[in-house]
């Protein structure tokens, strides 16, 4: 599976960001990690400098065989929570879209 980053944050913790978005997006979505072509996750601050809640945004894009692109945004006040709700929504997402592959054939 391969996973492309767009960070557009303040935090100058990029390594460790895309290093927890590995392992969260692997663990999280490894029941279809054979179907799955291409993940692109765009993190974001939406305030800026400025503080409030749920303002940290994570996308993630999804190509999976069989599939048209799927995503999932999830809004936080912490970038490793936006990054795990973001990614349970796709697995989520991706099991309805399966789900619904398998009942038309």
């Amino acid at each position: 599976m391969q996973i492309q980053f767009s960070i557009d944050c303040k935090d100058n913790g990029h390594e460790r960001i895309e290093n927890y978005f590995t392992t969260v997006i692997n663990e999280t979505l490894k029941r279809y990690d054979d179907k799955i072509t291409s993940v692109t996750v765009h993190l974001a601050d939406e305030n800026g400098a400025k503080t409030g809640p749920d303002d940290k945004r994570c996308t993630i894009e999804v190509h999976a065989m069989g599939l048209n692109p799927v995503a999932t945004t999830n809004h936080a006040d912490s970038v490793e929570k936006a990054i795990k709700g973001a990614a349970d929504k796709m697995k989520n997402a991706l099991e309805h879209a399966y789900g619904k592959l398998q009942k038309s054939h």
